[in-house]
């Protein structure tokens, strides 16, 4: 960075005798002299082979670079021919590999290709003037390329550039003609698949004295050590795969290439694409699904995907800022009278617990829309020969039915007394609740909570989130994660989106953990501890602490979505994309694996022990031990019970 900054300088002296030189002309006081030099510059740039002006050409793109992030919608630069000379560079950086290793030319492909992604992210017209510079062409050979001297980072802005450009309806026939259109989703769906591994294998898994200088430059600007490219290089990865499935997002949002994308063996992995904490505002995989499910051929296809539909039915009851998704994705699925009951049986379990939320993602009246989708044919099952293969399903569609018309019609008509007597009867079977559970009578404690849901007026919905919230902890502890989740949605659901219910957060992070599925756990815990914190900044002035069991439980999640976890275990991902455009046996191996869970309410075991809670939880001291220090880190909750 220092030698750049002496080149600079010196490009920037008085003496300077180049006539097209870059900083020469942004010096230029007189506008239309500028323009003119600009354009001269521009032309002369992909030319010159003298060494010391193409270290001038590499902080020129340095420099061209941070103007384009900082005013991608300048027209100044788009006009003048910007996107002519970047794709010239690009192009010569990919026939010259003798003129790419001279110097500090191995940067320039990456700053090109940057620069007309974030001159395009925006106007359509800028696009244009790019695609008919030429751009489109070099950008897809730096994704074909597999020259030592194109690694993840160059694919990863062209991908980035692609995308902007095909996000456009002007431009995305440039990209989509047919000699591009099957290459591109191809080389799209193979970086999705492979370049987490990539990135471990050739950055992140290899000593740091092995790593490519230029990589280490790249990252982290000259600044920062060891921990903080790795750190980088973790949000680089996850930016690369999040923009080719953009990529392919804009493709199959036209109905493009559509047999392509709905290979078996890429949706099966498509699912578990996630931008992770290092890439929040990217729907990554789901954002994709949600597309293919408003296509025909893309429902079909995700229908027949018994793992595919679980993973969208767990991210539909989840705190994932992209549940809405989830939750449209199904909804499209039991919308199509083809897919409907292929999906039915798995997707009322799910959204069954949802018929109650309000908002979600912006949108009002979400609970409503699911509840008139489920309901739409019923009448075919209560009053008709339809049948449903399984009870569970039928019994949950005859339960949303009774909370959504018939007890709405009979509370209509209670009188006040019976209102009222029916409250004294719900507290009191929450209380002798309560009593069973402290006395370990964990089973009776569930009879008595369901009896007093049964009995609880719709209305009182504080009353109804609590006795879901304890019921939940009752399920935990007989190792039921699946009711637990039912019944924790259920009371978030009921709850205020702006406050969630803390200890329905804690309890489903908790259920999840004992299904295996790490990242609804991790995000359920997140929001538990984002909810805490905020309760206690608005009781004290004073900076609020992480509960120790949630730092154990956010600690062992993250270690387990860590993005190179499997790459780091060796799982790698190469027989389903030598497959992608063949067989379509799913490979059983990318299921991710159940684990037992470690977790316990931390309250409990303070009431009764660790033995009691071994006992009660019917599982091994190993399975569900808890240290002492978790107990003395929180409170009993009987209180609140």
């Amino acid at each position: 960075m220092a030698d750049y900054q002496r080149q600079e300088g010196k490009a920037k002296g008085q003496g300077c005798s180049d006539s097209s030189c870059f900083f020469c002309a942004m010096n230029e006081s007189n506008r239309s002299l500028r323009r003119v030099k600009l354009v001269q510059c521009f032309k002369q740039m992909p030319l010159r082979n003298d060494q010391q002006q193409q270290q001038q050409h590499v902080l020129a793109l340095t420099t061209l670079w941070n103007i384009a992030m900082n005013q991608p919608n300048d027209p100044e630069f788009p006009s003048l021919g910007i996107f002519e000379c970047m794709a010239k560079l690009i192009q010569r950086a990919l026939n010259d590999n003798k003129w790419l290793l001279t110097g500090q030319n191995i940067y320039i492909p990456y700053y090109a290709a940057h620069v007309i992604g974030s001159y395009t992210i925006n106007k359509a017209h800028f696009a244009h003037k790019a695609v008919k510079s030429g751009v489109v062409l070099p950008l897809i050979e730096i994704l074909k390329s597999t020259s030592t001297t194109t690694t993840w980072v160059e694919k990863r802005v062209a991908v980035r550039a692609l995308g902007h450009i095909a996000s456009h309806d002007r431009t995305f026939e440039a990209i989509f003609a047919t000699r591009y259109e099957t290459e591109v989703v191809e080389l799209s769906m193979e970086i999705a698949l492979t370049c987490i591994d990539e990135v471990y294998d050739k950055f992140v898994g290899i000593s740091y004295k092995k790593r490519l200088n230029y990589h280490s430059n790249l990252l982290t600007k000259g600044i920062g050590g060891y921990e903080i490219e790795n750190k980088k290089a973790e949000k680089w990865a996850s930016q690369l795969q999040c923009w080719s499935l953009y990529l392919l997002n804009c493709i199959a949002c036209r109905e493009r290439c559509l047999e392509i994308i709905c290979n078996k063996k890429f949706l099966m992995e498509l699912c578990g694409m996630w931008g992770g904490l290092a890439n929040p505002s990217s729907p990554s995989g789901i954002g994709l699904i949600k597309t293919l499910c408003e296509t025909k051929l893309g429902r079909q296809s995700i229908a027949e995907l018994d793992h595919v539909i679980e993973t969208i039915c767990n991210i539909s009851r989840s705190s994932d800022d992209w549940q809405i998704m989830a939750i449209d994705s199904l909804l499209l699925l039991l919308k199509d009278t083809e897919t409907r009951y292929k999906v039915f049986e798995s997707s009322v379990l799910c959204l069954g617990d949802l018929v109650e939320l309000r908002s979600c993602g912006g949108r009002q009246k979400v609970g409503q829309r699911i509840t008139q989708t489920l309901l739409q044919d019923y009448h075919k099952i209560k009053y008709g020969d339809l049948r449903l293969k399984s009870k569970k399903a039928e019994k949950a569609l005859e339960e949303i039915w009774d909370m959504k018309v018939d007890r709405r019609k009979r509370e209509k008509i209670m009188s006040e007394e019976e209102i009222s007597e029916r409250k004294t009867l719900v507290g009191q079977f929450k209380k002798e609740g309560n009593l069973c559970f402290w006395s370990g009578d964990i089973e009776n404690a569930v009879k008595k909570y369901s009896k007093a849901l049964y009995l609880c007026p719709l209305k009182r919905r504080k009353d109804r989130i609590v006795i879901h919230s304890n019921r939940a902890q009752c399920y935990l502890l007989l190792r039921k994660p699946d009711l637990a989740i039912s019944d924790t949605t259920r009371a978030l659901c009921l709850s205020s989106a702006v406050s969630p219910h803390g200890k329905s957060l804690w309890r489903r992070s908790q259920a999840y953990d004992m299904k295996g599925l790490a990242r609804e756990s991790l995000i359920d815990c997140l929001t538990f501890v984002k909810e805490k914190m905020r309760i206690k900044s608005e009781k004290s002035s004073k900076r609020g602490r992480i509960p120790y069991y949630a730092a154990c439980m956010i600690n062992k999640q993250m270690n387990a979505t860590w993005i190179f976890a499997r790459a780091s275990s060796n799982n790698k991902h190469e027989d389903i994309v030598e497959e992608i455009r063949g067989d379509d046996v799913v490979n059983q191996n990318i299921m991710t694996p159940h684990c037992k869970s470690t977790i316990v309410e931390p309250s409990v075991e303070k009431r009764f022990g660790r033995r009691k809670v071994q006992m009660l939880g019917r599982g091994s001291k190993k399975s569900i031990g808890v240290t002492n220090r978790w107990s003395d880190s929180h409170t009993c909750e009987q209180k609140n019970r």
